[in-house]
């Protein structure tokens, strides 16, 4: 069984979409909503924690207030697909990966208004290094051994990236499922927090990997690196002829 982990700061999304989607399931399931209408959570790591040690089933789907699941089998549908990956950390439903040389974004999502392919369809799951935030599930048997860390995304942006990458000492694998929902808003997060969090996650993973792929771009570890490096030796001047 799945149990359905949301944080909203808008209750009338939520009925409208993401709470009206569940009613149709055609399969059992716990619900978990925690309520962030007035800031009571600082991040998004810290609330879905909080969610989290709540949850009594096999499965922790941490998804969007504004992500419609579309059709009436689709927990039943997504349960069937996580049982059969035996060495599963994360499972989402957007993700980049090298193709021919070329990084190719994976899903078989649609958002936005009109709503639009957001990559390309996939039959069978497939293995990537990170999936979006909007919805995705994490075995609680993993959440038992790794908690979204708060310190390292104290923000809204990236906090399933950080998750999907500290898997990997584990030894458990992140896929792409192929799920069709709904996701109301665009994939764009590019804001100053943005680029904070992710000067954060180079800081703890870029040491492994060359590039950090994430629904919203790849990025280079060593040109952020570079960038970290050039403002740490400001500081330290700025500091020393204060």
């Amino acid at each position: 069984m799945i149990t359905v982990i949301c944080v909203y700061n808008n209750r009338v999304l939520l009925e409208n979409r993401l709470l009206k989607s569940l009613k149709i399931q055609s399969s059992e399931y716990e619900l978990i909503l925690l309520d962030n209408t007035n800031g009571k959570y600082e991040s998004a790591a810290k609330a879905l924690n909080c969610g989290a040690k709540q949850a009594t089933t096999d499965y922790l789907m941490f998804v969007h207030q504004d992500v419609d699941l579309l059709y009436e089998n689709c927990l039943k549908d997504t349960e069937e697909i996580l049982k059969d990956l035996n060495d599963l950390g994360v499972a989402g439903i957007a993700g980049y990966t090298e193709t021919n040389g070329k990084f190719v974004m994976y899903s078989n999502i649609k958002d936005g208004r009109p709503p639009e392919d957001v990559g390309v369809y996939l039959k069978d799951p497939l293995n990537v290094q990170t999936v979006d935030e909007c919805m995705f599930i994490v075995p609680r048997s993993m959440f038992e051994k790794l908690k979204f860390d708060e310190i390292t995304c104290p923000g809204w942006h990236l906090y399933a990236v950080d998750y999907c990458l500290s898997t990997n000492k584990f030894e458990k694998s992140v896929y792409v499922i192929p799920i069709n929902i709904y996701h109301v808003s665009r994939t764009e997060s590019f804001s100053k927090d943005y680029y904070d969090l992710l000067k954060n996650i180079v800081k703890k993973h870029g040491q492994n990997y060359k590039t950090i792929d994430t629904s919203c771009g790849i990025w280079s570890t060593n040109s952020i690196r570079l960038d970290l490096n050039i403002l740490e030796d400001k500081l330290l001047r700025f500091l020393k002829f204060r």
